[in-house]
């Protein structure tokens, strides 16, 4: 049997409801049993089974409503030294000796404390923040954690027809953490398909860190429960505007990744 029919029928039988291992028993092993869950991913974003590109374009073309339809999500360390912004921070003076009496140096800890922070990101606005005061995260962490919040808020502003991404840091790539992804949304950006180390890609890369790092008030940072505090109240300050363009820049920016071979943009 030719591949097109084997996809017309996987096609079929998906429009008649049936699931991805009923599929895999009906066509005796025709085709491997992760080849039809792509498909039907492919089903659920697209409408079809595509597996070709038309000539001289790149296979990364998704229409303006799907891409709308994406959470990105990333994880990031803040530690209560902040950041400095040698711009907006200065101390006028007539020499050095006295800009240090007046606060003109910014000192840092050797070890300061630091907390990390996971949000999802799309064009209709950021998930609740997930603080994880505790440190690093493993599987079980961010499947407890992190994933209920990303399919609450995914489920809320877009219903049924969405797609979750995250990138491949080892929790989001272990096989309980992708079968509980495969299991409960309705469509999400496999451990396969996400570039690894692709910070080009990622909507809170692209800006939206920048934006939350720079809306805290760091002079109210003392501490690790402060440093909280200020992340809490300053998720709400990142502006819409910031959030919408960063999103729907993301095909833009993916495309000009493909012309420079994969390399990084900046």
């Amino acid at each position: 049997m030719k591949s097109k029919d084997i996809q017309d029928i996987v096609l079929s039988k998906y429009l008649n409801g049936d699931t991805p291992t009923k599929f895999f028993r009906d066509l005796s092993g025709g085709v491997g049993l992760a080849t039809i869950k792509r498909w039907c991913q492919m089903i659920r974003q697209y409408g079809s089974i595509e597996l070709s590109s038309p000539p001289g374009r790149p296979r990364i073309a998704r229409t303006s409503e799907n891409i709308r339809k994406i959470l990105f999500s990333d994880e990031k360390l803040f530690d209560i030294d902040g950041i400095y912004n040698s711009q907006n921070e200065r101390v006028w003076t007539v020499d050095r000796a006295d800009a240090d009496k007046r606060g003109g140096i910014k000192e840092k800890r050797k070890f300061p404390q630091k907390v990390m922070v996971w949000p999802g990101v799309c064009s209709k606005g950021i998930t609740p923040l997930v603080i994880f005061d505790e440190g690093t995260v493993d599987h079980a962490c961010y499947i407890e954690k992190v994933l209920p919040v990303a399919l609450k808020y995914g489920n809320k502003v877009f219903g049924n027809d969405w797609i979750f991404q995250q990138d491949g840091a080892k929790p989001h790539q272990h096989h309980l953490t992708q079968q509980w992804c495969l299991n409960n949304f309705p469509s999400f950006i496999d451990k396969d398909r996400w570039p690894s180390n692709s910070p080009d890609l990622n909507p809170l890369d692209d800006s939206i860190w920048d934006e939350l790092a720079n809306a805290i008030s760091w002079n109210k940072v003392k501490s690790k429960t402060t440093l909280i505090q200020q992340l809490k109240s300053s998720i709400n300050k990142v502006r819409e505007s910031v959030v919408f363009e960063s999103c729907a820049s993301w095909t833009n920016r993916l495309y000009r990744v493909y012309q420079n071979n994969g390399n990084y943009l900046r």
